[in-house]
């Protein structure tokens, strides 16, 4: 980890964080679950110390429930997220890389297990220190409408970076990945690091939000049909959204030339998302020059994660990014 000015100044910002660590939101938890084959985390980061911004007058309730009946595996989700936060899974040796997982869930839900705490335990086992965000539904009343996960996204990636020498992070080796909505979110993220979203309410909104690099796996990409995947697009910018609010919410439509190396993966049989979306961002990357590595697979369907992945092609994609990862200087 390089430690200069500016890790010192992280470290100063880190003290903030640690102080209020003692009173973070647990992680999501429901009593429904007649199994939990791995342990939850215990570590969280609620992202606004005062509540988050634009609440609607009626908060939404927070609720958990549990989808898989084997008692193998958990496969859970959430919604109602009134207090947005990110699940933290640290190494037993950390190597300074970080990655914000944004788990999918068609922006109606937020999928805890599959796209989120599998993969934060299979970094973790390669040191590298994850961030499972729990990020607000745009359509659940909050002020900002399609702009509320970018704000949650863009606040998470800042408070990593605030926080790098508590967590013993290189602040320039933080990486975003995210699945299918959550790959949108990512996407968002990574072509709209810069733009303001919500008012600055402390010093880590000084920080930069820009990824050092982002994997969108099985992402939505276009909000403009008919390749838009119409259940995330109508809960992020409404069934009868304008062609403006289309295009200001389509990430391919969005990339600056300062967007972040970026990691694409999607299986071409996906019948939920289609394989244009990756390939309309790859395109658009490509355009401004921004470094893009893409891997199309001819089977694997849609919301595999890592578990769902077996026996298909796209078996061990997991490595290919982390591969990836290694070549760009974000892992070790």
């Amino acid at each position: 980890m390089r430690v200069d000015r500016r890790t010192a100044i992280f470290g100063t910002l880190a003290l903030g964080v640690a102080a209020r660590a003692a009173g973070q939101t647990a992680a999501p938890f429901t009593s429904q679950s007649k199994h939990v084959t791995m342990a939850d985390p215990t570590e969280t980061i609620d992202l606004w110390p005062k509540g988050a911004p634009g609440a609607p007058a009626k908060l939404p309730v927070e609720t958990v429930r549990e989808r898989s009946s084997d008692p193998s595996f958990n496969d859970r989700y959430v919604f109602g997220i009134s207090r947005p936060r990110m699940a933290v899974f640290r190494p037993d040796r950390p190597n300074g890389a970080a990655v914000l997982i944004m788990p999918g869930g068609g922006y109606n839900r937020v999928v805890i297990d599959k796209e989120g705490y599998e993969m934060a335990r299979w970094l973790t086992a390669r040191g590298i220190t994850a961030f499972v965000l729990f990020y607000r539904l745009p359509h659940e009343g909050w002020t900002a409408g399609p702009n509320v996960p970018l704000s949650d996204a863009q606040r998470a990636m800042r408070l990593i970076r605030g926080g790098a020498a508590r967590y013993r992070i290189d602040p320039e080796r933080i990486c975003a990945m995210g699945f299918s909505a959550g790959g949108h979110l990512c996407a968002d993220l990574l072509t709209r690091f810069d733009t303001p979203v919500y008012r600055p309410v402390d010093g880590a909104d000084a920080l930069s939000a820009r990824p050092g690099g982002a994997a969108p796996i099985y992402p939505v990409i276009s909000m403009i049909p008919p390749i838009a995947h119409a259940g995330s697009r109508e809960k992020l910018i409404g069934e009868a959204a304008s062609a403006e609010r289309e295009r200001a919410h389509s990430p391919h439509l969005n990339v600056p030339a300062s967007a972040p190396p970026t990691f694409l993966l999607h299986a071409e049989d996906d019948a939920s998302v289609r394989v244009e979306n990756t390939l309309l961002l790859r395109a658009a990357l490509r355009e401004k020059r921004v470094p893009v590595e893409t891997h199309l697979f001819p089977d694997g369907g849609h919301g595999f994660g890592l578990r769902l992945a077996k026996g298909k092609t796209v078996e061990g994609w997991q490595e290919l990014f982390f591969a990836w990862g290694r070549k760009r200087g974000l892992f070790t």
